[in-house]
């Protein structure tokens, strides 16, 4: 069992940055791949970007790329999110999720063990 806490997120205007961190319990944390999803109001959840066990070969979205960095520190059994350049579309309620294997280029939320609670991201124009 993993339980994911996350912090982070809030208001902010375009162009502007936030950082989401997403804290992980258990002692087998450098065991899953980590990832980010986001779901708008209306829309269906949709991924952001994923990390594997090393930390090495981050995935995005085409949405985010360039301008969103996932990492972790496994020592501190936490992921981040760090989001650059913000624009109004990317407003959202972002999830951090776990998952056993890694997706490669495939990743849904269907793919994922288990979910943080979620935290809004509301970007102003």
């Amino acid at each position: 069992q993993v339980q994911l806490v996350q912090s982070g997120g809030g208001l902010v205007q375009a162009g502007g940055s936030l950082r989401l961190s997403c804290a992980a319990s258990g002692r087998t944390f450098s065991s899953y791949a980590m990832g980010w999803f986001r779901q708008a109001p209306g829309k269906e959840r949709e991924f952001v970007a994923a990390i594997s066990w090393s930390g090495n070969s981050p995935y995005y979205a085409d949405s985010v790329k360039g301008r969103f960095t996932i990492s972790r520190d496994n020592a501190k059994n936490t992921v981040y999110l760090q989001m650059n350049s913000l624009k109004p579309e990317d407003t959202a309620v972002y999830y951090c999720a776990a998952a056993r294997r890694w997706y490669g280029g495939s990743w849904s939320a269907g793919n994922m063990d288990y979910w943080g609670k979620g935290t809004l991201v509301t970007v102003s124009s």
